[in-house]
């Protein structure tokens, strides 16, 4: 568990100081959600949904943003990814681009209804459809490096199970 929280916070304070800076053709990739979205596709729906409100916690207190928001967010972003990797997704090559771009949409789309409920100004035109559509591209750029990145960091390391049979030769 403390490689995940390393792999979430890492992430977290890149998200908030780096990546939310870099706006490309209109959008921003998502380092934070793509993480919560593999470790979710890797550990399941809790690890994926703790893992999601964790780092989106750190990033609402980095941001001075709304508090819960992001958390909120990446909170379902982690178990939709989850739950998608314990039902249809276990084994498939395809999973972690799929579910990042599905799940980029769902959260903004998401993203997009709560600052509307909380009152904030949004405008739709430029959060669904101007802003979204690049960053889900970067998000799919990002989805398999980082999905690899975030695999290889928080793999168990292999164990050496003696067997506690006795094996008598004859």
């Amino acid at each position: 568990m403390a490689r995940v929280s390393a792999v979430v916070f890492v992430a977290a304070m890149l998200q908030a100081v780096i990546v939310s800076s870099l706006v490309i053709g209109g959008g921003a990739p998502d380092l934070l959600l793509v993480v919560a979205i593999s470790l979710g596709l890797l550990r399941g729906s809790i690890a994926g949904a703790v893992s999601g409100f964790a780092g989106g916690l750190v990033v609402d207190l980095l941001t001075l943003d709304t508090l819960g928001i992001t958390s909120l967010v990446l909170t379902l972003a982690g178990f939709w990814a989850g739950r998608y990797a314990e039902t249809t997704g276990r084994g498939r090559r395809l999973a972690p681009l799929v579910a990042v771009g599905v799940i980029t949409m769902l959260a903004g789309v998401f993203g997009f209804v709560l600052h509307y409920m909380l009152g904030v100004e949004v405008l739709a035109r430029h959060a669904l459809v101007t802003a979204l559509a690049p960053t889900v591209l970067l998000n799919l750029l990002l989805a398999l490096p980082v999905y690899a990145l975030v695999r290889a960091s928080v793999r168990e390391p292999e164990r050496f199970d003696r067997s506690p049979e006795v094996e008598v030769l004859v």
